[in-house]
């Protein structure tokens, strides 16, 4: 049975009133690192089992959640990117078989596809293997390209019959308001601090508060990086965020360049974060481990600086996953920077 988290269970039993007359589709929006991908999975289970719990859970043993847990159900399709198929390994999806094989000899694609929505044409167009539903499950839905986007939008305005979408989005802004209009929004939360903390020290995760802060909460995003247990691109970063100068700013660029781009513009957003929350409040949320850093720091910058500079790493955080050069793109965000907070300019690169 799809298991769902602990902070998940009040969503759940609001989900369930909706199942008396269920939308067509359905984007499930909320912060990554937080579970939605498994609380679709096991919302997709349930709508196909054939002994549902009273509390709307799979039953986990009838003839249709053995195929769910095969991953071979008939009447359940799940659309997701190349690169997260690959990340996530081969799990018995069929149909994977011959991308899998291409994704070795080229790179992963981390967009959903037209010849992916094309593909649920056939799927949609015969009966149910039980006369039930057949439930097709999309994530991330801002992954769609603008082909891909544009084929399922006309499914969408067109629901085929006994056909359930269950979409998820960390981003909604990123996704065409057209099909933000055909579907029935429902929030996913974050996890109140607490409780997210609990779960992870569950998991034994050392220093679990330190991991979660920095993660912003999301407790699945703070799981999978504590279990890499390595913080040297991050600690990279604020140390230069720290201490900016052009120097600085230069060297670092070249050893973060060939990092995650929207990574290393999020880690920068939580920062400023903290120095306007400090500068406010006193307050820091994401990097306590700096607290001596960014209350010298806060000291220092002026607030229309600091303002400046949230406003540019918000435009950045729009374009950071097609930048024309990497490089640049991470020297132009940490000079950015360096000039915001006040530090010398000399031997800046034109």
């Amino acid at each position: 049975m799809s298991a769902i988290y602990p902070w998940q269970q009040e969503a759940w039993r609001q989900l369930q009133l909706m199942r008396a007359r269920l939308p067509h589709a359905i984007l499930f929006h909320g912060a990554g690192g937080i579970g939605k991908a498994d609380f679709l999975e096991a919302f997709a289970q349930s709508l196909l089992c054939e002994n549902v719990q009273a509390d709307g859970h799979a039953c986990g043993t009838c003839a249709s959640c053995g195929w769910f847990a095969q991953h071979n159900h008939p009447d359940y399709r799940r659309v997701r990117p190349e690169a997260l198929e690959d990340e996530m390994g081969a799990d018995g999806d069929e149909g994977e078989g011959d991308k899998k094989s291409a994704a070795k000899t080229k790179t992963p694609s981390k967009d959903i596809k037209i010849e992916q929505i094309r593909a649920l044409a056939d799927f949609m167009n015969i009966s149910t293997h039980r006369r039930g539903v057949r439930v097709v499950v999309l994530y991330p839905a801002e992954a769609l390209n603008t082909p891909a986007s544009n084929a399922l939008l006309k499914t969408l305005e067109e629901p085929p019959p006994g056909t359930v979408f269950l979409l998820a989005s960390n981003s909604l802004e990123r996704l065409l308001p057209t099909i933000l209009s055909r579907c029935r929004k429902f929030a996913l939360p974050l996890p109140p601090h607490a409780e997210a903390l609990a779960w992870l020290q569950a998991q034994s995760v050392p220093d679990a508060d330190g991991w979660l802060r920095e993660q912003g909460g999301a407790p699945l995003a703070a799981l999978a990086s504590s279990q890499t247990g390595n913080r040297e691109e991050l600690d990279t970063l604020l140390q230069m965020l720290a201490h900016p100068n052009v120097e600085n700013a230069l060297r670092t660029a070249d050893k973060l360049s060939k990092s995650p781009l929207a990574a290393l513009v999020a880690w920068q957003q939580r920062w400023l974060y903290d120095l306007f929350a400090l500068k406010l409040s006193g307050n820091i949320r994401y990097y306590p481990r700096y607290h001596g850093e960014l209350t010298a720091l806060a000291g220092k910058v002026p607030t229309a600086n600091l303002l400046r500079a949230i406003k540019h790493a918000n435009e950045r955080r729009a374009v950071a996953e097609h930048p024309l050069s990497p490089k640049l793109f991470v020297e132009d965000m940490l000079l950015d920077y360096t000039d915001c907070c006040g530090a010398p300019q000399a031997g800046r690169r034109g």
